[in-house]
């Protein structure tokens, strides 16, 4: 029982912060209203400015977020179908803007590692001395860099993804078109 009576504060506590650190209002903020907010994403971004928290789809979005899909990958036929759209889209705010990402294996929309030490890359190295590249697995998809191994040591070969000033893949995320 005591530790029931303990747990309520916590948990109203732990949700309260969350709303808080995420600039949301805490005034009569129900679970109902969260689709209210989800809905006005654009006006969101503007009063946040940036916000690097990734939000997922939202199925108000979709036309926008097939415009999107559009531009970021014009070779395509056509666009996805909703439920790929759902799996797959994920939004933030930059600078005042909604911005839009569509996850895949090798398509991280992540904040990403710029790191130029990768204990993932390190490893594979120890165990391929002379590889010509370290795979993606090894490394992290996250990785702004390609690497190779060199008398069992990782090394940089090369930048492959360029960074948005708030450290995500910048060729990954497009400005949501407006309505």
């Amino acid at each position: 029982m005591e530790v029931q009576m303990v747990r309520a504060p916590v948990i109203v506590t732990t949700l309260m912060f969350a709303f808080a650190n995420a600039g949301l209002p805490l005034n009569g903020l129900m679970a109902q209203e969260q689709p209210k907010l989800q809905q006005d994403l654009a006006a969101a971004c503007a009063r946040l400015g940036n916000d690097d928290r990734i939000r997922d789809y939202d199925p108000v979005l979709r036309d926008r977020t097939a415009l999107a899909f559009k531009r970021l990958f014009p070779e395509a036929k056509g666009t996805p179908a909703d439920g790929s759209l759902e799996t797959q889209a994920q939004y933030r705010c930059m600078n005042g803007k909604v911005m839009v990402c569509f996850v895949g294996a090798n398509l991280p929309c992540a904040k990403m590692n710029a790191k130029r030490k990768n204990a993932g890359a390190d490893g594979f190295c120890r165990d391929n001395p002379a590889a010509e590249s370290v795979p993606a697995f090894a490394t992290g998809h996250d990785t702004i860099y390609a690497y190779r191994c060199r008398s069992g040591r990782a090394e940089v070969t090369a930048t492959i993804r360029q960074l948005d000033r708030r450290g995500f893949a910048r060729a990954l995320w497009v400005e949501l078109p407006p309505r």
